[in-house]
């Protein structure tokens, strides 16, 4: 079970990033894929907020397209307000004056986001050059103070090395530690700890923690593993089909999720208090092919409690249990205590 931490007003003014109404659209040769559709959110100093849901749910894309880094034949249309600034409708000399800098975005391929024939330093140094305006010496001893932060070992002798020469928990430092130069307002971290090892892994999480605490940033953390975001997050929102189908605080999404996909994937966690016997379950069927969704609410093909109702596309609403939820069934509760 989650641990009880600070919950940040869904909006407010300590807010960091205000996305309202967002989609994102792909012009393929198969025709329009719509990755993101009407998303809202906000995040907060000092919150982290939890991003979940199977792959292709546009967990990635929503946040690429709020850093204006969609692929050329994306769009997006809606709001994304970052200070005074929306983001979608910024220019190019903006949006580089934020990226890297007051925002940050931390990818999970570590080896092809770092350039392969620059030095480690070299590359951390000339973010601070070109944010901050710092001569050479002064870049290279923040860059040795950053990577001491991070837990880097012997931090002069590898800012000297090629990123190849690095493991890949150094190099998921490494990008920590170059998303972190400039202090920024907003660190998104996407899937930070993908194929790392879970000593490292811990690592990693407990250098965002303290980012989060100590620095009060806010906090986007992408991931398919619930235990990341149990550990972490303050508040989740869970995405399926390119939607959020429930947002709430971390200690009810864990203990009442309200959304039969949040529950879905929830049984399909292991559990340590399950360990004699138990079996892990799955959700049946696919996720639904983003060029031709099926009317009503995207997950009704899978789900075990559809009803008539269903046919039509529900709205994120208040649930009882707190937060909200994409889904028409109030009795999802008694229903799944009943079965359980």
């Amino acid at each position: 079970m989650p641990s009880t931490r600070k919950t940040a007003d869904v909006a407010g003014s300590d807010t960091v990033l205000d996305i309202q109404g967002l989609t994102v659209r792909f012009e393929t040769a198969d025709g329009e894929v719509q990755a993101v559709s009407d998303l809202s959110l906000t995040v907060a100093k000092g919150e982290c907020l939890g991003i979940v849901g199977e792959s292709g749910s546009g967990k990635s894309q929503t946040f690429m397209a709020t850093l204006g880094l969609l692929a050329d034949n994306g769009r997006a249309t809606g709001k994304v307000m970052f200070g005074d600034a929306d983001l979608l409708t910024a220019n190019e000399a903006t949006l580089n004056s934020i990226r890297g800098n007051r925002a940050a975005m931390v990818f999970q391929d570590h080896m092809t986001s770092l350039t392969p024939h620059m030095k480690v330093g070299r590359q951390l140094t000339e973010v601070l050059q070109r944010h901050r305006g710092l001569d050479a010496k002064a870049a290279l001893d923040a860059v040795i103070a950053m990577l001491r932060r991070v837990q880097i070992p012997e931090p002069e002798r590898r800012a000297e090395m090629y990123p190849h020469e690095l493991s890949g928990g150094l190099r998921q430092r490494v990008m920590i530690a170059m998303g972190l130069l400039c202090h920024p307002e907003l660190l998104i971290a996407d899937e930070p700890t993908t194929a790392l090892d879970v000593t490292v892994q811990a690592l990693i999480l407990d250098l965002i923690r303290d980012v989060k605490d100590s620095d009060n940033t806010a906090v986007i953390l992408i991931t398919h593993d619930l235990g990341v975001v149990a550990g972490l997050a303050d508040r989740v929102a869970v995405m399926y089909a390119g939607r959020v189908v429930e947002l709430g605080d971390v200690n009810q999404i864990f203990s009442e999720p309200q959304h039969p996909y949040t529950q879905g994937l929830l049984a399909c966690s292991p559990r340590l208090d399950d360990a004699l016997g138990g079996k892990l379950k799955t959700i049946p069927g696919q996720p639904p092919n983003l060029q031709r969704l099926p009317p009503g609410c995207a997950f009704a093909p899978r789900c075990p409690y559809v009803i008539a109702a269903c046919a039509e596309r529900p709205p994120l609403r208040p649930a009882a249990g707190g937060g909200l939820k994409a889904c028409v069934r109030d009795d999802l509760a008694s229903i799944t205590k009943a079965a359980s």
